[in-house]
This record gives structure tokens, sequence and C-alpha cells, in this order.
């Protein structure tokens, strides 16, 4: 519970900080957000009236404490451009970001955790040195590579050259396919390259050595022992790669007119739609503390060796 509670109080202490930054971002663009959201041809009176009917006009503490009340109360201001509640806008594009980032998470594990399962098995004690030698150049290839870059290149060449996927918009599963591809190539490496090390640990390990000399058929050793406790560390690192992912898919959105809130943004920073900016980048930064408090207390419950080192 002392471990649960430290988390939570670091979480609060972020979150705090986050709506903070968030709401100095209008504050501290040079000039008036307003006139660079209407463009210098708008007549004073417009650019006046939008500013007092924003409350831009009264004392900062003022508004903060609006701003904090309306985003408790699910209330982010309203666009500059449309007069949209931002947070309609919020509402309607999040499940179709959270549905690629996750679908992109599971895909990413399905195939890290075996292939790196099975190249940790292998290459145990120096084997097979080409395969580890292919496996790491691969890996470290797709790691670095920026997912904006793979989804330039699947629409080139299988969207607009081969004509076997859509190239945008989001209609129909197949419509996922080639955004989900491309944010889950990178995860998918990393991860596969971090289970295989943990196996490779894991293989040197006494349980693993005696349930070898009492001849445990290898399906039984592998699934029911070697898995879950190569999965501790994997599932952390895939926690953490979620949240990459969710900031990851603003471009590859933009990228593949994916009508989720990575689009949304570009748009709003492209038109100068402050409040839709600001709205967004709160709930950015709010999906990537949840995700970070979530792992950090699964690690806890999973792995008490975690909280030890914390007391």
């Amino acid at each position: 519970m002392r471990f649960a509670a430290r988390r939570i109080v670091r979480f609060a202490v972020s979150l705090a900080v986050l709506l903070v930054a968030s709401f100095a971002m209008i504050h501290l663009i040079p000039g008036d957000p307003v006139r660079a959201a209407l463009g210098p041809a708008a007549p004073v009176e417009l650019v006046e009236a939008r500013r007092q009917a924003l409350g831009l006009d009264r004392p900062l503490p003022e508004q903060f404490l609006d701003y904090v009340r309306g985003v408790l109360g699910g209330e982010f201001g309203t666009s500059f451009l449309t007069g949209e509640q931002v947070g309609d806008v919020i509402a309607a594009r999040l499940p179709v970001t959270l549905s690629l980032a996750l679908i992109a998470t599971v895909v990413a594990l399905l195939v890290a955790v075996p292939l790196g399962m099975w190249v940790a098995i292998r290459t145990e004690n120096g084997r097979s040195r080409g395969t580890e030698a292919a496996f790491t150049s691969v890996t470290g290839l797709a790691v670095t590579v920026p997912e904006f870059l793979y989804a330039i290149g699947l629409v080139s060449v299988c969207a607009v050259g081969l004509g076997w996927f859509p190239p945008a918009g989001r209609e129909g599963p197949e419509s996922y396919v080639l955004p989900v591809i491309a944010l889950a190539i990178g995860p998918a490496a990393m991860i596969a390259r971090m289970c295989r090390l943990e196996t490779l640990r894991e293989l040197a390990g006494e349980y693993v050595r005696l349930a070898r000399a009492k001849r445990l058929p290898p399906a039984r050793l592998y699934v029911r022992h070697l898995l879950p406790n190569t999965l501790t560390a994997t599932l952390t690192l895939s926690g953490l790669l979620l949240t990459g992912l969710i900031a990851g898919s603003v471009i590859v959105e933009y990228v593949f007119a994916w009508p989720g809130l990575g689009q949304r943004i570009v748009e709003a920073i492209v038109q100068k739609d402050y409040p839709v900016a600001q709205g967004v980048i709160l709930v950015y930064g709010v999906l990537v503390l949840t995700v970070n408090l979530l792992v950090d207390l699964a690690l806890g419950a999973l792995d008490p060796t975690s909280r030890i080192k914390e007391t």
C-alpha cells in the first residue's frame, strides 16, 4: 500500500504540473493568440469580442481556476476557429487513437515475444551465430527508423503501388493494417531484443537446468515456466512503449488521414487553433501518466523486489 501510495502521489504531482504547463501554453505564445488564429486581417472588434468570449481578458489566476474547474468537469474550452467544444472533439477522436495504439501494442507483443524467445533458445550457449547476427542487425535497424518513414513506405508500396490496402481513412478492418504495421514495427523490434536477453538470462537459471534434467517436455518448459518469468521485464517495457505509440501516432495518423487526435492536433497547430492543441496535448499527457502509473503498479504486484528497492 505504501508503494502504491507513493506512485499515486507522484502521479498527482505530475498531473498538477501538466495542468499548469497546458494552461501556460496559450499565454506563453508571443503576441495575441486570438489575433494569430483569426489572422492579421481580422477586425479589431472581432478579435476583442473573441477574447472576451474566451475569457482571455480576465486576470490570469481567475483564468487558471476556471481552466482547472473546466478540465475536471470535462470542459476544455472552445475552438478559436470553429466554435466547437474541445471536449466534444476529444471525445469523438480519442477512441480512434486509442484503438490504433492498443492494436499496434498487441500486434507488437504477439510478434516480438515468440520471436525473441525463439532466437534466444536457438542461440543459447553461442549456437547459431548467423541467426544472432541477422536478428541483431535487423531489429537494430528497425528500431532506428522513425514511424513516419514506415508509414510513407507502406503507403507507397502496399497502397499506391500494389493496391492491397486503402491509402488513407478509416473504412473497415483493412484500413487498420498499414497504420498498425507502421506503428508496431519499431516497438516489436525493441521488445524482441529485450525478450531475447531476458530469455537467455532465464535459460541460465537453476530451475531450467533442473527441468531439463527431469526431461520435462520443451513445450511445457518454455510456455509454463520460462514465459512467465520472461514477461515481467517485457511487459514493463511494453507499457512504456504504449505511451510512445500514443505519441508516435500523431505523425502516422496524419500520413494515413486517420481521424484521431493525432491528425487533429497537427491541424490545430497549423491553423493556430490553440485551445484544441492545448486540450489534445493535455489528454496525451494524462494518457502517458496513467499508463506509466499502471505499469508501475503492475510491476510492483508482479515483482516484489521492485518495491523492496524503494523502501
